[in-house]
């Protein structure tokens, strides 16, 4: 067996989708929309699953979905994209991921990794051979620090994965943290892995800045997306990257040898739906901040710490006052143990985003769900204060 995946536990999403099962739980842990998803997009995919071709389509991906991409980020952000040489197709962001570590690291390597993380960037540097050098972010603001960054960056330093917006802070970097990280890879030489996948799930006016449009990014950025994320159509897994033609050739290779390409007709459907009016995706954005402060004001109301949400699916509650109390447990674990068992509501702790578990006093929800499970999960949760109280 690979020690690096043998010896990993049950993730925490699997261990808390089960405890929700168990105890008829409102799952506002695992983070996935109850919407199906637009309904034109998974039209236009059924129809090209019985009409179109169900072969191989290009191992890059289909021309008609990459020029989309291309067309996609040139009017959102800006980037300036030749779809033939610097776009790919991937089954999700994960194998997008994946394979840019593979394919730019070696044995030895040190990768610049920000905690808190999403739970397969840590694995896949190890199994890549790449050395971790983990920069803790702390709360409420999860802002960069020149000194942490200072002391992770060096000779050995080959690449830094940066998520932003953050999963699972709910924040999005701004110019000044994006600035200072451009300068240190621009120092060190060093190239930079974004997985941007909520870059379109931002919230209050604010807008996504990649980090390859910055000076001296251009050619030292790998940027990956998801339709998945773009379009609440987590099941699909598409995903796209984007890097100038010397790292894509190597991309590339990695990428044909693990997914190879993508479902044709999938891979139709985004290319549609990347094509979007504006207003699609403003109204999303209205739609899912609508959410966002519907549970958010309901537990500022039950009297939660609720940490500003910038942009994701999800938000963080504080738990410091509830654990002082001694009726409600402090650590973050506990807590959400016994609010699935007592309460019959599932989060996630926030510690599991940290290696080294350095947090333990946030709990994470989801708010991409309807009104009424978000309410009953309010009614729920009253509980835990008359408990704390």
């Amino acid at each position: 067996m690979n020690p690096v995946f043998s010896g990993l536990p049950t993730t925490v999403f699997e261990t808390m989708s089960r405890l929700a099962r168990e105890h008829g739980a409102i799952n506002l842990g695992q983070g996935f929309p109850d919407d199906p998803g637009p309904a034109d997009m998974r039209a236009h995919g059924a129809r090209a699953l019985v009409e179109g071709s169900n072969q191989y389509p290009p191992m890059m991906g289909l021309p008609s979905l990459r020029a989309a991409v291309a067309a996609h980020y040139a009017r959102h952000q800006g980037l300036a994209l030749d779809p033939e040489t610097e776009v790919m197709v991937t089954s999700g962001a994960t194998e997008a991921l994946a394979g840019a570590l593979l394919a730019l690291i070696a044995p030895g390597d040190e990768v610049v990794l920000f905690a808190p993380m999403y739970d397969a960037y840590l694995p896949l540097v190890l199994r890549a051979g790449g050395v971790p050098r983990i920069v803790t972010l702390t709360p409420p603001a999860f802002r960069l620090d020149e000194a942490a960054l200072a002391a992770a960056f060096g000779p050995r330093t080959k690449v830094v994965l940066l998520n932003n917006p953050l999963n699972p802070s709910a924040t999005l970097f701004g110019a000044d943290d994006l600035a200072m990280l451009a300068a240190f890879c621009v120092r060190h030489n060093v190239i930079a892995l974004c997985d941007e996948v909520w870059e379109h799930v931002v919230f209050d006016g604010a807008r996504h800045r990649p980090l390859m449009a910055l000076p001296g990014m251009r050619e030292r950025t790998v940027k990956v997306g998801s339709a998945g994320k773009i379009f609440s159509l987590t099941g699909w897994k598409v995903g796209f990257v984007m890097a100038g033609p010397g790292l894509m050739r190597t991309l590339a290779k990695a990428h044909q040898f693990l997914t190879f390409t993508t479902p044709p007709n999938l891979q139709e459907a985004v290319a549609f739906g990347l094509a979007k009016e504006d207003s699609y995706f403003s109204d999303m954005r209205v739609g899912y901040a609508r959410s966002r402060d519907r549970l958010a004001d309901g537990l500022r109301h039950l009297g939660f710490t609720v940490l500003p949400a910038q942009a994701t699916w999800f938000l963080n509650v504080d738990i410091t006052e509830l654990g002082q109390s001694g009726r409600v447990p402090a650590d973050d674990v506990a807590f959400c143990e016994a609010l699935v068992r007592d309460h019959r509501v599932a989060a996630i702790p926030v510690s599991a985003f940290y290696p080294d578990a350095a947090v333990r006093h946030l709990v994470r929800l989801c708010f991409a769900k309807a009104d009424a499970p978000l309410d009953a999960a309010l009614d729920r949760l009253s509980g835990v204060r008359r408990v704390a109280a």
